[in-house]
């Protein structure tokens, strides 16, 4: 297969928008994949390493680099498509109102808003933290999207941050809700008392569009970055959102969300916690609930635990008796002897390691990509063995590629490989909606379903195909909608994660027990 590639000179695009307009140039004729970068030596080589680039580039990281695999022929007319959809000028006015000059840096942007007060910074991770320590210095708060930002310049700029009374959120940072707008991937959510504070990016989506789900509302969502609760870092940016969020009057409930912190710093947080004067739901997925539990502070072991007890909490209720039931899945009779695994295709890496936490309990030996322990890794990660749950959005499946929250086809592809083989009893998977992901992911995803069923079906075997929709009434991309064409595709759907590995649990158990091999 050919690969082309074309360097556009001092042109930048934050990360979001390269990661859609890479899901965009995939669809030209002719072409396989593609990828849209800054080129940066690091994306450089990310794109070598996915065979994308194949020949040699003199390009720096103002420059913007497009890189596309497919046929030959077609390659050069799709490059020049993607420069010119690249070029179009933007509209000289909106509703009437001139646009002036374009800001160029953060200073610039202050100047035209200067009551703003946070910045979202979304550049290439080697100049991420220079623009995050300007901005600080500006006094403003940061919401740091870029990842591939070295531990020592994280720790730097939260301290920084912390003694001038400002706060970073990331980095890595894929999702907040502050003042009721949604930043980088999340939700439309209605307005409340819950206030939050994640180190992960999907399980606050979760939470939130759960809360939303059940009656409640958000007064704030904070992200943290995932790197937020290492001993070294030490929860400053969680701690500065759980002292904010105890301070803020419109905020009655706070929920914490992480995998489990070093223990230093979890008995950090979880005393400031108990110090909130507020209750505080605690969810560190994978932690001892006896561990959590003191005082005003309720462990909760799942997310959807998690937005359970906020809402009872919210609504003047126990927590305790706030626990969400799952419905009952009926099994198919179509089932063979050897159909007895489970294999879960995720794009939410939090979704991923919650799964496999409620599996591993269930079922006993989970294989991942990103496992609960080491001696679970799969090896090959484009091979599953056994019941094994993928992370599809980690580094070793994007690069070069878009995030799967905009861009379905290597999930499809792999779907459709785990629906042709004679072990695979259920296929277990998430569909995040929000501002970010795909426009449409059901019109993406039930083709590849029918297909796999279809797949399935002429060789004798049913396939069940479990999931969960990620998402609010609010949203874009019409949460009902797209529920409706999932499950008229035959995908049977839960309200959350946790309820959808339930439900795949009680298939794998039924067709082990049928295989006599569980």
């Amino acid at each position: 297969m050919a690969t082309a590639a074309k360097v556009l000179r001092n042109f930048y695009r934050d990360s979001v928008s390269l990661m859609q307009l890479s899901s965009t140039f995939a669809k030209l004729p002719g072409v396989e994949q593609a990828s849209a970068v800054m080129a940066s030596p690091n994306n450089i080589r990310l794109l070598r390493d996915a065979g994308l680039l194949t020949e040699s580039v003199d390009a720096s990281a103002n420059d913007l680099l497009i890189s596309l695999q497919g046929n030959a022929g077609a390659l050069e007319s799709a490059l020049a498509a993607a420069e010119s959809a690249l070029k179009q000028p933007p509209s000289s006015s909106e509703n009437g109102l001139s646009r002036g000059i374009p800001p160029r840096s953060i200073e610039m942007g202050l100047g035209n808003m200067v009551g703003a007060n946070l910045v979202l910074i979304s550049t290439p991770g080697e100049y991420a933290a220079s623009e995050a320590f300007k901005a600080l210095s500006l006094g403003l708060n940061v919401m740091l999207f870029s990842d591939n930002v070295e531990l020592k310049d994280e720790i730097a700029l939260k301290r920084f941050a912390q003694s001038r009374d400002l706060i970073v959120m990331g980095p890595d940072c894929g999702t907040a809700i502050i003042n009721g707008i949604p930043l980088a991937f999340a939700n439309v959510v209605r307005h409340g008392v819950i206030g939050v504070v994640g180190a992960s990016g999907t399980g606050l989506q979760q939470v939130t569009c759960l809360a939303d789900r059940w009656g409640g509302g958000i007064s704030q969502a904070i992200g943290t970055g995932g790197h937020d609760l290492h001993r070294d870092v030490g929860g400053i940016s969680m701690l500065q959102g759980l002292k904010a969020l105890a301070a803020d009057p419109s905020t009655s409930v706070i929920v914490l969300i992480s995998k489990p912190p070093s223990p230093e710093v979890a008995g950090r947080v979880l005393e400031a916690a108990e110090g909130a004067g507020k209750p505080v739901v605690a969810n560190f997925l994978g932690a001892d609930p006896a561990l959590v539990r003191r005082g005003n502070v309720f462990a909760a072991t799942t997310l959807e635990d998690a937005a359970a007890a906020a809402v009872a909490l919210a609504e003047g209720r126990n927590p305790d008796d706030a626990k969400p039931k799952c419905t009952p899945i009926s099994i198919p009779s179509g089932l063979s002897p050897g159909q007895q695994y489970i294999r879960g295709l995720y794009s939410g890496g939090t979704f991923c390691y919650e799964a496999t936490l409620l599996l591993k309990k269930e079922l006993g030996q989970v294989f991942s990509n990103t496992p609960v322990d080491p001696g679970d890794r799969l090896h090959d990660v484009w091979t599953s063995r056994a019941h094994t749950v993928v992370d599809l959005g980690d580094d070793l499946f994007t690069r070069g590629r878009p995030h799967p929250m905009i861009d379905h086809r290597l999930r499809n592809e792999r779907l459709i490989k785990e629906a042709t083989d004679p072990e695979t009893a259920v296929i277990l998977l998430d569909v995040v909606l929000g501002h970010g992901s795909h426009a449409d992911p059901a019109g993406e995803i039930v083709p590849v379903v029918q297909k796999a069923r279809d797949l399935a079906g002429k060789a004798g075997r049913d396939l069940v195909i479990v999931g969960f929709v990620c998402g609010t009434a609010g949203d874009p991309q019409n949460l009902a909608r797209q529920e409706m064409a999932l499950r008229e595709a035959g995908v049977i759907l839960a309200e959350s994660n946790a309820q959808a590995v339930r439900m795949a649990t009680a298939v794998a158990v039924r067709a082990g027990a049928v295989g006599g091999r569980l």
